[in-house]
């Protein structure tokens, strides 16, 4: 009985570990590429090694993390091969959610998604930008009720915030989402094909820029901004 408490208590650790692992991982406080050690976050949560373990295969099943034999885990660094292949799956995800969510979007559902929008619009910090980007998304491809398919969705949003905080933690700058207008309106018409292709090409756009790391290295990243 005291051992089925005792992996309980660690199940719960590790998720709780692995959660905050993964917020530090795509909000690029961890750089890709770095090690995680074992022994340093087992003595921050004050806690044994076996549900840091844990909550490193948790991450690795996540793409967030990579185990290398003899070697520990380390952050799963990206390339733009590996944006490019989150951005193909939302495009085709995304555009097959709306096409089922359509005919049970109201017009209280896009007045939200529009708001929305205009919140993004007025972002001036990545973060803020990315939940009000994210929110329409889920607001416009929630009604398709195909909860496997949102989660999936949902895993590649968390890669493209990853992404996104790697290339943007700073010099945001203000922009006005005119995709996100024309979905809007394609939808309110009922075009569902006509917002479908623009979701589509909307999240294949991919932005460049030189950042520094904390080596002082500058590299090029890669980001979906859609």
């Amino acid at each position: 009985m005291v051992g089925k408490e005792s992996k309980g208590t660690d199940d719960t650790i590790a998720v709780r570990i692995s959660k905050v692992l993964a917020d530090r991982i795509i909000s690029g406080a961890i750089e890709p590429g770095a090690r995680l050690r074992q022994d340093h976050i087992a003595e921050e949560f004050h806690t044994s090694h076996v549900p840091v373990r844990e909550a490193f295969r948790r991450l690795e099943a996540q793409g967030l993390a990579i185990g290398e034999p003899r070697r520990g885990v380390r952050v799963a660094a990206f390339d733009l091969g590996e944006v490019r292949e989150v951005a193909e799956m939302r495009a085709a995800l995304e555009v097959l959610a709306l096409r089922h969510a359509a005919p049970h979007l109201t017009a209280a559902i896009l007045d939200l998604a529009e708001e929305a929008t205009k919140a993004g619009d007025k972002s001036r910090d990545v973060r803020s930008w990315e939940e009000a980007n994210r929110t329409f998304h889920r607001l416009i491809l929630a009604p398709c009720g195909m909860p496997r398919l949102l989660a999936t969705i949902d895993d590649l949003h968390a890669a493209s915030a990853r992404f996104l905080f790697a290339a943007w933690r700073s010099e945001w700058e203000i922009r006005t989402d005119q995709d996100h207008r024309a979905i809007l309106s394609a939808l309110r018409q009922g075009n569902t094909e006509s917002a479908a292709a623009t979701l589509g090409r909307h999240v294949q756009w991919i932005g460049q820029k030189p950042v520094k790391t904390a080596s002082g290295r500058t590299r090029e990243a890669f980001a979906i901004v859609g």
